[in-house]
């Protein structure tokens, strides 16, 4: 059974649309998670408000990384984390392809150029990170490019560490037939179709390679100083909230707790990387 128009027009809030779907017992279970979603989101957004706030205050730099495969979650979740935020100390940053100078440059130029001035917060859609796994994977670069690399990441974000920019490293951990599930919902939706790209055909095709230069990733650059936070992403509204809550809970701001939600992330969704942790992208 359905809402008819009468129940419709007699009902002013959420509360007489829940009232009238228990008396005529009309299934709503769907859109009370999606309510409790919403009004989960914009509690979680109006700590982010107090947080932006409260960084402007003290200068500091904070860069939050988004990686994962291809279709994990990273752009819609950026998206929430930005929604309300002030665009005069908030920004995104989702660099294109290198140009042929910035090929001949040292490869962390052009991402130190972007990283966050004083009182800001930056979100990085893909980072420097794409040369430890999309580009090897993909051929984009040289073993050595790749090698040297690998050395070097760790000594730069430290450096980052030692003078106060925060880093925050996520992972969005997708399987592999959630990948593809996505993947065929942006071909068969023409607003979304555009985010199908020639790289992400060969997502599923080269599945294990991803898998191998992922790991060696893990192992070579999860630090003290910036450790990589793995966010489980086959629930796209899960990974949404938990990541915003993860990143609330790293800081002390004025205001923290006013909207009087739990800013404590769930383990079983959001987990520092450990090589016994399970993971739902092998």
């Amino acid at each position: 059974m359905s809402f008819r128009s009468e129940h419709l027009l007699s009902a002013k809030t959420r509360d007489d649309l829940i009232a009238i779907a228990k008396e005529n017992n009309i299934s709503i279970s769907k859109t009370l998670v999606k309510l409790r979603y919403e009004a989960e989101l914009h509690q979680l957004q109006s700590e982010l408000v107090n947080l932006q706030k409260w960084i402007a205050q003290k200068k500091m730099r904070v860069a939050v990384i988004f990686e994962g495969r291809d279709a994990a979650g990273k752009g819609g979740s950026i998206k929430r984390f930005k929604e309300h935020l002030s665009p005069r100390s908030s920004r995104v940053v989702a660099l294109d392809k290198p140009t042929e100078v910035e090929k001949g440059q040292w490869y962390f130029r052009r991402y130190i150029k972007v990283l966050p001035n004083p009182g800001e917060i930056v979100f990085f859609d893909r980072s420097w990170y794409n040369r430890a796994v999309v580009e090897p994977v993909m051929g984009f670069c040289s073993k050595e490019q790749y090698n040297k690399f690998m050395v070097q990441v760790p000594e730069f974000e430290h450096l980052l560490y030692e003078d106060n920019l925060k880093i925050i490293k996520f992972w969005f951990s997708i399987s592999k037939e959630e990948q593809k599930k996505r993947f065929d919902a942006r071909l068969s939706n023409p607003l979304k179709r555009w985010k199908f790209s020639p790289v992400d055909m060969k997502g599923q095709e080269l599945w294990d390679r991803y898998t191998y230069y992922k790991e060696q990733m893990f192992s070579k650059t999860h630090t003290n100083f910036s450790p990589w936070i793995i966010v489980k992403t086959n629930d796209k509204k899960e990974a949404r909230l938990e990541s915003m809550r993860y990143v609330l809970s790293q800081f002390e701001y004025e205001g923290k707790g006013d909207s009087e939600i739990s800013l404590l992330p769930d383990p079983n969704i959001i987990m520092r990387y450990h090589r016994s942790a399970v993971q739902i992208d092998i």
